[in-house]
């Protein structure tokens, strides 16, 4: 079977055929960097890093780009209301999210370009437009007009009428005065009093939010990339956009393959900030959630179906990993006991079924029915095991189970951390301490910066920072 993905630019499934094998190129949206992540994004990035790992398990050399936000209308005001600076807000928030992203075992992008750092691209492809007619300037303002692309609606299915509907807050309604059609979309904005700005050709001031990825793509890629991803709130207005004004500019196709994962519901809306509906990262890490029980939890549902967020199965969760964790560490607690000595052992008609079932559109549910099956004998053997049962020849069998099980469940993501025997040495235990009481007091004298590199060195040696409620912080090995 070959891979299949749902391609939202025609509504169905397609084979996904690189541009250039084995060579994938691959861009994702990132988050604009105003705030804490949510889980809403952790579903996103959990369910692209698993195309990534798998694309990757199949034998292509992916290189995948991930941008930041870091110039936006939201980031100032909350650097306003901090009174502190852009600047400040995002390398704040960067370094969270990187400290959130890798306890979820998130695999790091090879790049992430920021706006403020593609500045020259952004304007270079402004001035393209320009050229082609396709932009126009109004009081320092640059806007995209609309009129000028080719098929415009074509990945949303909406017309022009709808488009202001999907605006998100982005543009205000002083602007349409200055724009030669109500849907034209800002490039360039003028900074206005108070206002951070960039020296351009228009005077000082800021990308508009849609062209900072066009540019990046483009400074990464070239014209075209074979797979784009994101969030399906992201289809319309920002790929729609990203589309019409990267077409428009080069000529050629943005992307192969427009992929889009689906929404997080709590009860029966989406998550979201503006909702204020929304669950972070770092609570649900704070409040004890094991990160890959968070992970397990994202990867049971289709990536482009709705997952519900409840602390019901939120809970259920937790339970399939604690039971799969065991399984995972059987060949680390008992291989010696068991005589399991074989690297090469593996059971490929599992490996059969799981590559089946991520070919058809990235099934994880059915990857992760797979794993499950391997994990039963092991979790059996176990706690058997743990009993003080002793080995029999059979046991010797379920090696290749095992080796099975380690390789597939790290095509997911789910990966198990050392063992409780094996704990970190007192000199260890002394420096996570020691570090843990200078983010104390980083904290305190909110130094954000520092508490947040703290936590971030912390968990690249696999340490889990839980900040209690009472003001106490327990840390735990991945």
């Amino acid at each position: 079977m070959v891979l299949r993905l749902h391609n939202t630019l025609t509504g169905r499934q397609e084979v996904f055929t690189p541009r250039h094998p084995p060579a994938v190129s691959i861009y994702c949206c990132g988050v604009t960097v105003y705030d804490a992540c949510h889980l809403g994004h952790a579903r996103s990035y959990i369910v692209w890093d698993l195309l990534r790992r798998y694309l990757r398990w199949q034998g292509f050399a992916v290189r995948f780009i991930q941008n930041f936000t870091d110039i936006d209308d939201k980031i100032i005001r909350r650097a306003q209301a901090e009174g502190s600076t852009m600047d400040a807000v995002s390398e704040r928030n960067i370094a969270a999210f990187f400290a959130e992203m890798d306890a979820l075992n998130i695999l790091r992008a090879d790049d992430y370009p920021r706006a403020t750092r593609c500045l020259g691209q952004i304007q270079a492809m402004i001035t393209r437009l320009e050229a082609k007619g396709a932009a126009y300037s109004a009081d320092g303002d640059v806007y995209f007009a609309v009129m000028k692309a080719q098929r415009y609606g074509k990945l949303s299915g909406r017309d022009l009428q709808q488009q202001q509907e999907g605006a998100s807050g982005r543009l205000t309604a002083a602007d349409t005065d200055r724009k030669r059609h109500p849907f034209d979309f800002a490039l360039w904005k003028r900074s206005r009093p108070g206002e951070p700005g960039y020296p351009s050709p228009w005077g000082m001031g800021r990308p508009g939010w849609h062209i900072e990825c066009s540019a990046m793509v483009h400074q990464a890629f070239g014209d075209t990339i074979d797979l784009h991803l994101g969030g399906a709130d992201l289809i319309f207005p920002h790929h729609e956009n990203e589309i019409a004004q990267s077409e428009t500019a080069t000529g050629h196709p943005l992307a192969t393959l427009w992929l889009h994962n689906g929404m997080v519901n709590v009860g029966e809306a989406k998550m979201s900030k503006s909702l204020g509906n929304f669950t972070t990262i770092q609570s649900l890490l704070d409040e004890g959630v094991h990160p890959m029980a968070l992970r397990l939890f994202v990867l049971q549902a289709h990536y482009r179906k709705p997952l519900d967020f409840t602390r019901v199965t939120m809970a259920a969760a937790t339970s399939g990993w604690e039971g799969l964790q065991i399984a995972l560490q059987l060949g680390e607690t008992h291989g010696a006991q068991l005589g399991w000595t074989h690297p090469q052992q593996r059971c490929l008609d599992q490996h059969g079924a799981f590559a089946s079932t991520l070919d058809d559109d990235l099934n994880s549910s059915g990857a992760l029915a797979v794993l499950f099956a391997l994990a039963r004998p092991l979790r059996a053997l176990a706690h058997r095991l743990q009993r003080g049962g002793g080995v029999t020849p059979q046991d010797q069998e379920l090696e290749g189970t095992w080796r099975s099980l380690v390789e597939l469940a790290g095509v997911l993501g789910l990966e198990a951390g050392p063992t409780a025997e094996t704990g970190p040495a007192p000199e260890d235990e002394a420096a996570i301490v020691a570090a843990i009481e200078e983010r104390r007091i980083a904290r305190q004298n909110r130094d954000f910066k520092t508490a947040d590199r703290i936590r971030a060195e912390l968990l690249s040696q696999g340490i889990t920072l839980i900040d209690r409620p009472d003001g106490t912080t327990h840390w735990l090995r991945a």
